[in-house]
């Protein structure tokens, strides 16, 4: 088979996404998605004969993306164009419908990071919190705020997530209670999926983009009465470690290049280790639609843009190892909700 590619098809040849796959549950294997197909790169790595590629052809023989991510962005880059080059010379084999496979984690994601990079959504919960005139905390305009998610709830999208226990306060004249979550919430987040050798060293933010391997839609599940008797001093726990899903294909940096928009204003300006010039916020449209049990279709209850966050995902992958702390291939950094006025 070959692939067919809809005029308004997700998986054009712009895209290219990678995504780990299965089919007739048989053993995980690497592949990109092309119109209605997926194109197996384990059965076409002996084709991969670039200068930087060819003796590297073994990691699409890998159940995850994690040694490919290893390699680093110029291996990304020649990868990409090698893929272009075979789907537009008429590849005749190693395709795979899509409509045959599931789809898996598209890596082992050994850590996983939330931040709270949208100044609107920081905004409403800490009103939501504290009141309006403590909406925001004195450090959010200085650094980009984050904590250390659960990696081991990361799940692929339409993983079934349930509902938590966990203690709750609805009245500050009781005591708490225990039981299921009764305001559960969801958050339009996108990630980022950390490449290159691993590097003790803190990321300078000049070249930070060269660590970015691509991006995700993420769901960060959230328990919010949960998560307002909990979070004081040390934030989410509870609330936010039960689930978090991720689509399964990811996008490269480079298919977003084209929709690259000036970064958000930021007043102060940040300290020079966070400070860069070149664009690295991105025009993406996003919505959120909602099925409830019962209904026959599903209606959009919000919609936002990537452009509204005020930190940028090279400001974030370099505050977060400014420290020392070393990124390892598939670590995965999330947004925040994407919030807009």
């Amino acid at each position: 088979m070959k692939p067919n590619i809809a005029p308004n098809s997700d998986f054009s040849l712009d895209n290219l996404p990678y995504g780990v796959f299965s089919a007739n549950g048989g053993a995980r294997r690497i592949g990109v998605a092309v119109g209605d197909a997926i194109l197996d790169l384990g059965a076409v790595k002996h084709k991969f004969n670039g200068p930087l590629m060819s003796d590297n052809q073994n990691v699409f023989s890998e159940s995850s993306l994690n040694a490919f991510m290893a390699l680093g962005h110029a291996h990304w880059k020649e990868a990409r164009a090698t893929i272009k080059t075979l789907i537009q010379g008429g590849l005749g084999e190693g395709w795979v419908s899509m409509s045959d496979v599931q789809m898996h984690l598209p890596a082992q994601i050994g850590d996983y990071t939330d931040f709270y990079s949208s100044i609107d959504h920081a905004t409403n919960v800490g009103t939501m919190f504290r009141g309006k005139d403590n909406a925001l905390m004195p450090n959010w305009r200085h650094l980009p705020v984050g904590y250390h998610g659960r990696a081991s709830s990361v799940a692929v999208s339409g993983t079934p997530v349930r509902r938590p226990n966990g203690q709750t306060r609805p009245d500050d004249a009781k005591p708490p209670q225990f039981g299921p979550c009764k305001l559960l919430d969801f958050e339009l987040e996108m990630a980022f999926f950390v490449g290159g050798p691993e590097n003790d060293a803190p990321i300078n933010v000049k070249n930070a983009h060269e660590r970015i391997f691509g991006m995700v839609l993420m769901n960060d599940w959230s328990a919010r009465d949960i998560q307002k008797w909990e979070y004081v001093p040390l934030g989410p726990f509870g609330a936010k470690n039960f689930g978090t899903t991720i689509s399964p294909w990811v996008v490269p940096m480079e298919a977003l290049a084209p929709f690259a928009v000036e970064n958000y204003p930021q007043e102060p300006e940040p300290l020079p280790y966070l400070r860069h010039e070149d664009k690295f916020n991105f025009d993406i449209n996003l919505e959120v639609a909602v099925q409830p049990e019962g209904c026959s279709k599903a209606s959009v209850v919000c919609k936002s843009n990537f452009k509204y966050l005020y930190w940028t995902m090279k400001q974030q992958l370099c505050h977060h190892s400014i420290t020392g702390c070393n990124m390892r291939p598939g670590v995965l950094l999330a947004s925040g909700n994407i919030s807009g006025k």
